[in-house]
C-alpha cells in the first residue's frame, strides 16, 4: 500500500513545489470568439464568458495544489459545482499521481458568493454569547461548501480587537479571549463536524496579534510582547486546536519585534506548533509572502521571500506563486533544503488525503454523505442569532415602542439597506467587479488605470458609488424591507419620515425644517450609521482605518438638533464596531445596536423597537467615551487601564469615567438579577464551580447572559484585574427564577511565569459574577493550589 511518505520520495522536486502554492480562479477565465456573440451588451458577454480548464496544464505542468478566489465566480449553482468538478477533474489528470486540488473559498458569515447563505456577521455572532447557535449556522454553511465541491472555509477569524479604529473589527469576536475562544471553537466544529468528516476544513486566522497594529493601521507593526502575546492573543488559537482540532492556520500580515508573521519562525514554528500543539497546515494570508520583498525588504527578492517563509514553517502560499515559483532556485542555492520542501508537503498531502483527493491513500476517517442545503432553516438559525445580537445599550423606559405611538423616523440610513451588510458578505462580493469596472475605464479622477493593483481598492475613494451600491443590494434581496419599510409595517404604529442626516453629506442640517417635522410626534428615532465593505466609500472594513471613529457625515450634528425635539429620542446605531458617541448617548432616551445583521436586520431592528423581540445582544468589546482611551478593554493588567480594584491610580486630567458601555453590557424589556450562591474548586484542583440564581421581577419574560470573571488576586507576573472565564445565557420566564451551573477549566487561568512555564501560582483567586464586566453583583474568594500546564 502506498504510504503518505513514500508518494512524497516519489516525486520530483517541480511536483513538490506545485503542491505548496495556488492558482487563482481568475486566471481560468476566458472568452468565446463567436462572431454571433456581441460582446457589447451584458447578454453578450454573459454567453461568452466561460472557464478554460485546459489552461490547467499549461499554467501548472507539475500538478495544482490550491485553488483560490474560488468565490469570484459569477455563476449559479449549477454552475459553480460544475466548473468545481472540472476544474478537481483537470487537475487530477494533470497531475502525475492523480492528485486532487484544493479549493478555498471565504465563509467569515457564509460562503461569499450570490448563491451564498448568509448570516450576520461575526461581532453580531459574537453578541448573541451563544456558542451553540453559532455552531448551527456554520454547519449550514459548511453543507453548502461540500455541496460545491469547495474544501478550505477561510475563516473564522480569531484575532482579538482591542482598537475599535481597525476597519476589520466587524469579521472578529470582540476583544475577549474567552468569549473569541468559545465562538471560535463553535464555529470551527459546525463547519468540519465533530469527527472532522464534512469534508471541508475551518481555517483560523490570523496569526498573530493582527487586529493590535499601530495606529490600528492595516497590516503594521504589532507593538506586543511575547507574554501578552501568547497568554492572550493565542488563546483562541490554542483552545481551538485543542478542543476543535484546527487543522489549517493563515498567517497574519502584520511584523512583530521586527519580523514578518509570514517569515516568523518564533511564531510559526515555536509558539504555534511547539507551545499550542498545532501539526496542522499553515496557508499564507493573500501576497504575504511577496510582501517580505516588496513591503518589509527583509527579503532582497521573491526567491529570498520564498526561503525566509518556509524555513518559517508557512507551508503554503497564496493566492498564487509569485515567489514559491522560485523555490526551486531557492533549493540549489542552498537557502532552503528540500527537506523542508518536503515537510511542507506532507502537511498539504495530509489535509488532501483526509479530504479525499489522493488516491490509493485512505482519509483517517469516513467522509460523511453531503447534506442537503436547509435555506428555510438557515434562514430561521439567521433570524434567532440577530435577536439574540441586537443590543440595548441603554433606556429609560421609552422603549418598547407602545401601541398608537406617533413615530417620526428620521436618517437616511433609514431608507438603505446596504448598511446592514459588513465585507466578506454577497453584497461586498458583487460590490468589487462595479468597482474595479469604473477604475479599469478611467472613470475615477486620480487614478491611473495601467498603473493601479488589486490590493488598492480596499483605499481608492469611489466618489458617488454609494446609490449603485444601495441598487445592487436591493436587487440581490428585493423581499427585504428598508428599516423604514419594516416600522411602517409594524401594527398601531403611526410612522413618518424625515429625510435628514446622512453618511454622505457634512452639509449643514435645517435644523427649523427637521424640528418642525418631528413636532407632532410621540417618539423620534434616529438610524444613524456607518457603512462597511471593500470597495467605493466605506468607512469600515479591509483596508480602512478610522482616526476619528465617529459618525460619518452630519449625523453627530442630526442627533444635536434632535435634543431639542419635544418628543423623547431614541438612536439606532447601525455598526460593526465600537464608535465613539457619547453625545449620542447623553440625548437619548434609548440606544439601539444593530452590529451588521445583513437581510436580517431591518425587520428584527424593528421588532426590537416594537417589543415584538426582546433584544439580546451584549456586547463583545468596550465602548470608549473618547479615542484618547483606546486601547480600552475590560481585562487589562494591574497598574493600566480604568479599573483598580486595589489601590489608586491616575487617569486623564481631561475626562471622567471609564468606558461608555462596558464589555459584556446589554439591556432587556424585564428586570433580572443574578444572584450567586455559590462558588467552589473540585477537590483534585481542577475545576472551578459556579452555581447562580437568575430572578425575573418584571412581567414578561426575557433572558440574561450570566458571566463568571475571575481575579488573581497576587502573582509574580503582573495579571489583569478581571478575566471572563464562563457564561451562559439563562431564559426566565416573568415573575420565575432559573439556577444555572457554570464551570471552567482552572486552567482558564494558566499564564506563562517568570521561569517561562504556563501555570498558576497558588493564592487567592476572587470569582466574580455578574450581568456584565462592571455589573458584578457577587463574589467570592477560593484558595487555589499551585498548578502547572502539561509540557507539550
Amino acid at each position: 500500500m502506498t504510504t503518505l511518505d513514500a508518494l512524497v520520495r516519489k516525486m520530483d522536486l517541480d511536483e513538490k513545489i506545485a503542491q505548496l502554492h495556488g492558482m487563482i480562479l481568475p486566471a481560468l477565465f476566458s472568452v468565446r470568439q463567436d462572431p454571433g456573440l456581441d460582446l457589447t451588451t451584458e447578454e453578450g458577454r454573459k454567453a461568452a464568458f466561460f472557464v478554460d480548464t485546459d489552461k490547467i496544464a499549461d499554467l501548472r505542468p507539475h500538478g495544482l495544489g490550491h485553488l483560490s478566489l474560488a468565490w469570484m465566480l459569477p455563476l449559479p449553482a449549477d454552475g459553480l459545482r460544475r466548473v468545481f468538478a472540472d476544474v478537481q477533474a483537470k487537475a487530477r489528470e494533470v497531475s502525475r499521481f492523480g492528485i486532487g486540488v484544493l479549493i478555498h473559498a471565504e465563509g467569515l458569515n457564509g460562503l461569499v458568493h450570490g448563491t451564498g447563505i448568509q448570516f450576520p456577521t461575526a461581532w453580531a455572532q459574537a453578541a448573541t454569547w451563544m456558542p451553540g447557535l453559532i455552531k448551527r449556522s456554520t454547519a449550514l454553511t459548511g453543507a453548502q461548501f461540500r455541496d460545491y465541491g469547495i474544501h478550505l472555509c477561510f475563516s473564522p477569524v480569531l484575532d482579538l480587537a482591542r482598537d475599535p479604529r481597525w476597519g476589520r473589527v466587524h469579521e472578529t469576536f470582540g476583544e475577549d479571549q474567552e468569549l473569541a475562544a468559545q465562538m471560535g471553537v463553535a464555529f470551527i466544529r459546525g463547519i468540519n463536524g465533530p469527527e472532522d468528516d464534512t469534508g471541508v476544513l475551518a481555517t483560523g486566522k490570523h496569526f498573530l496579534g493582527y487586529g493590535s497594529s499601530d495606529g490600528a493601521l492595516n497590516q503594521a507593526r504589532t507593538s506586543l510582547g511575547r507574554r501578552q502575546l501568547t497568554d492572550e492573543f493565542a488563546v483562541p488559537f490554542r483552545r481551538a486546536v485543542d478542543e476543535a482540532g484546527l487543522s489549517i492556520v493563515m498567517n497574519s500580515y502584520n511584523e512583530i519585534d521586527g519580523v514578518p508573521s509570514a517569515a516568523n519562525r518564533w511564531l510559526l514554528t515555536d509558539l504555534l506548533r511547539g507551545q499550542l500543539g498545532f501539526n496542522g497546515l499553515v496557508v499564507s494570508d493573500y501576497d504575504a509572502v511577496t510582501m517580505l520583498h516588496s513591503v518589509y525588504h527583509t527579503a532582497r527578492d521573491q526567491r529570498e521571500a520564498a526561503a525566509q517563509a518556509l524555513t518559517a514553517g508557512l507551508d503554503v502560499e497564496l493566492p498564487a506563486d509569485e515567489s514559491f515559483h522560485r523555490l526551486r532556485e531557492a533549493v540549489e542555492a542552498g537557502l532552503v533544503s528540500e527537506e523542508v520542501v518536503d515537510t511542507a508537503v506532507r502537511r498539504v498531502l495530509e489535509v488532501k488525503r483526509d479530504l479525499g483527493l489522493v488516491p490509493n491513500l485512505t482519509p483517517h476517517r469516513p467522509l460523511r454523505a453531503p447534506e442537503p442545503l436547509d435555506r428555510p432553516t438557515a434562514t430561521a438559525v439567521g433570524r434567532k442569532i440577530a435577536e439574540h445580537a441586537v443590543t440595548l445599550l441603554q433606556n429609560d423606559g421609552t422603549l418598547p415602542l407602545r401601541a398608537g405611538t406617533k413615530v417620526a423616523v428620521v436618517g437616511s440610513p433609514a431608507e438603505e439597506l446596504r448598511i446592514h451588510f459588513g465585507a466578506y458578505t454577497d453584497v461586498a462580493k458583487a460590490e468589487v467587479p462595479m468597482a474595479m469596472q469604473l477604475i479599469r475605464s478611467g472613470q475615477v479622477p486620480g487614478i491611473d488605470p495601467e498603473k493601479y493593483i488589486f490590493t488598492e481598492l480596499f483605499n481608492t475613494r469611489i466618489p458617488g458609488i454609494g446609490p449603485r451600491f444601495e441598487t445592487l443590494t436591493r436587487e440581490q434581496y428585493p423581499d427585504t424591507p428598508t428599516l423604514l419599510g419594516a416600522l411602517a409595517a409594524a401594527p398601531d404604529l403611526e410612522v413618518t419620515f424625515v429625510d435628514a442626516g446622512s453618511p454622505d453629506t457634512t452639509d449643514p442640517i435645517d435644523a427649523d425644517a427637521v424640528l418642525g417635522a418631528v413636532r407632532d410626534a410621540d417618539v423620534v428615532v434616529a438610524v444613524v450609521g456607518e457603512r462597511t465593505g471593500w470597495a467605493g466609500e466605506h468607512t469600515a472594513g479591509e483596508g480602512q482605518t478610522s482616526a476619528r471613529l465617529r459618525l460619518p457625515g452630519n449625523q453627530h450634528e442630526l442627533v444635536s438638533v434632535l435634543t431639542r425635539a419635544e418628543a423623547p429620542l431614541v438612536t439606532v446605531l447601525i455598526t460593526g464596531r465600537p464608535l465613539v458617541v457619547p453625545d449620542v448617548a447623553e440625548a437619548s432616551a434609548a440606544v439601539l445596536l444593530a452590529p451588521l445583521l445583513g437581510a436580517h436586520g431591518p425587520s428584527t431592528v424593528a421588532d426590537a423597537l416594537t417589543g415584538a423581540v426582546e433584544p439580546g445582544g451584549r456586547l463583545p468589546m468596550t465602548f470608549p467615551r473618547h479615542i484618547g482611551q483606546i486601547p480600552l478593554f475590560h481585562g487589562h493588567p494591574y497598574g493600566s487601564g480604568y479599573a483598580h480594584p486595589t489601590g489608586r491610580r491616575t487617569g486623564y486630567n481631561d475626562l471622567e469615567g471609564g468606558p461608555l458601555y462596558p464589555f459584556g453590557h446589554g439591556l432587556g424589556y424585564t428586570e433580572l438579577a443574578v444572584e450567586l450562591l455559590d462558588a467552589r474548586l473540585s477537590d483534585d484542583g481542577t475545576t472551578i464551580t459556579v452555581r447562580t440564581r437568575t430572578a425575573n421581577r418584571g412581567d414578561r419574560d426575557g433572558s440574561t447572559v450570566v458571566q463568571v470573571y475571575a481575579r488573581d488576586e497576587h502573582g509574580t507576573v503582573v495579571r489583569p484585574v478581571r478575566q471572563l472565564i464562563a457564561f451562559a445565557r439563562v431564559a426566565v420566564p416573568a415573575g420565575g427564577t432559573a439556577e444555572t451551573v457554570l464551570e471552567a477549566p482552572l486552567d482558564r487561568l494558566f499564564h506563562t511565569m517568570v521561569d517561562d512555564t504556563r501555570g498558576i501560582e497558588a493564592g487567592d483567586v476572587t470569582i466574580l459574577v455578574g450581568t456584565s464586566s462592571e455589573q458584578i453583583t457577587g463574589s467570592r474568594t477560593l484558595d487555589v493550589p499551585a498548578r502547572r500546564a502539561d509540557a507539550r
